[in-house]
């Protein structure tokens, strides 16, 4: 009996031993998983919280690429470089959802994208090894996951594997069209790192992990990029034909607006689930509660957005986000385009004569949304989903004092305010009376 009694005591303390085991193991892995959470969080410049919230998720969702993300702009580790301006690459294989030509079009124009800002050149070759092979089946250690998630992997400078791009066969890839993954564009980003470029975590950069899949017609390469590869190999140079004497123009780069001009106009300004978004031309800034202050591209948060927006609000209770520019205006949940927009401003009631909102703002608590037209507003009932009787009216009516045209317009701590020019109006939300005069940089810090 006592021999039973210790051998069934031992297979309990067995036991046990192995599930304190098991809820170790798990408590670790939960943790390690936190932990590289928040790294993704702060890369991506969320709200840091260890917690996998719907932001998070609708990153994760995107089609991305397969190289580790690091910060930005930034070069692999070393910085490894080719050791020679002139580079050749060799496409193995094609993918059978384009023809011959348009994948060679496609790679060609992919790697003269780092060839206009840098002195590399590029040689097709058919056989042999190239500094750069391509191909779309593979059999490196790092196997591809099947249709959507990461499209594309490739390699640093090195001997060997070295440059290498390897494109996922499961993908649909497509010269131009929206119904796949315009090749160009995912290209261009690998052989990034074909050249030494680690990801960067600037959004719009092109280096940046998660594909935005613009027009490839219109793609220019955006200034971290350039920053970044000629950190590298330096810029292009170009010789004058009369006297062959080098100069160095420098790339054209789109002109960053700078919260610290005292001149500057707003094109609008919205709240967006407890942040504050300020927009001017392609980008905008993101101001936290807490008042740190961020500059994107516009295209990098909502990717289907148009730059140069006249004006944008949030609908709490619809959760949406609304732009307008021109005749047409976009709804989005968070960073994903509501199907059946772009709309035109009848939907909202408008008059055909209305070329554009020059401000909006929506009041949550009474459900309308005030849409401001140079020196005149509508009030437009989002839960009735009609215009209002007795709009317009003359805005001084309306907002006393303010006699000049409304650019902007936002709600914050229960005041209403509206922008004109490089001033702030400050009025009662529900008395619309006047409080007093501001400067831009009373909600955008320099």
């Amino acid at each position: 009996i006592l021999l039973l009694n210790k051998s069934a005591w031992n297979r309990n303390h067995r036991n046990i031993l192995a599930r304190r085991k098991r809820f170790v193991l798990k408590e670790a892995e939960a943790s390690q998983l936190t932990e590289k959470m928040k790294e993704m969080q702060k890369f991506f410049g969320f709200k840091v919280t260890g917690k996998l919230d719907k932001e998070t998720m609708e990153m994760m969702k995107k089609p991305r690429c397969g190289v580790p993300d690091v910060a930005a702009y930034s070069t692999f580790e070393g910085k490894p470089k080719w050791q020679t301006n002139k580079l050749t690459y060799r496409i193995v294989n094609y993918t059978p959802d384009m023809s011959v030509a348009e994948v060679d079009e496609s790679m060609e124009k992919a790697l003269q994208v780092w060839a206009k800002v840098t002195p590399l050149k590029f040689t097709c070759i058919n056989r042999g090894t190239a500094d750069i092979m391509i191909s779309f089946d593979h059999g490196d250690a790092y196997p591809f996951d099947g249709p959507q998630g990461t499209l594309a992997h490739a390699f640093a400078p090195s001997p060997a594997i070295g440059g290498d791009a390897h494109f996922d066969d499961d993908e649909f890839f497509t010269f131009r069209s929206s119904k796949g993954f315009v090749l160009f564009l995912v290209a261009a980003h690998e052989f990034g790192h074909s050249l030494g470029l680690s990801h960067s975590n600037v959004r719009g950069a092109l280096m940046f992990p998660t594909y935005s899949f613009t027009d490839p017609d219109r793609f220019s390469l955006p200034s971290d990029d350039i920053r970044g590869i000629q950190s590298l190999y330096g810029k292009r140079m170009i010789l004058k034909s009369t006297d062959r004497t080098p100069i160095h123009p420098d790339p054209k780069v789109p002109t960053t607006p700078n919260a610290c001009d005292p001149n500057l106009i707003l094109d609008a300004v919205t709240t967006l689930r407890g942040e504050t978004m300020f927009f001017k031309d392609s980008f905008f800034w993101r101001r936290s509660p807490s008042r740190s202050v961020a500059q994107l591209p516009i295209k990098s948060f909502w990717a289907s957005a148009p730059d140069n927006i006249d004006a944008a609000y949030e609908d709490l209770v619809q959760d949406k986000l609304f732009f307008f520019k021109g005749k047409q205006v976009w709804a989005f949940n968070g960073i994903s385009l509501v199907p059946g927009y772009p709309k035109t401003l009848s939907s909202f009631g408008l008059p055909s004569s209305v070329r554009k909102v020059s401000a909006a703002v929506h009041v949550r608590s009474s459900g309308k949304t005030l849409l401001f037209i140079d020196k005149v507003y509508y009030s437009y009932d989002a839960r009735a989903k009609k215009m209002d009787r007795g709009y317009p009216q003359r805005v001084e009516s309306g907002f006393s004092e303010m006699t000049g045209v409304v650019t902007a317009a936002h709600i914050s701590n229960g005041y209403i305010y509206l922008y004109s020019g490089t001033n702030v109006y400050e009025f009662g939300l529900y008395s619309k009376k006047y409080l007093r005069e501001l400067k831009n940089n009373f909600f955008l810090p320099c």
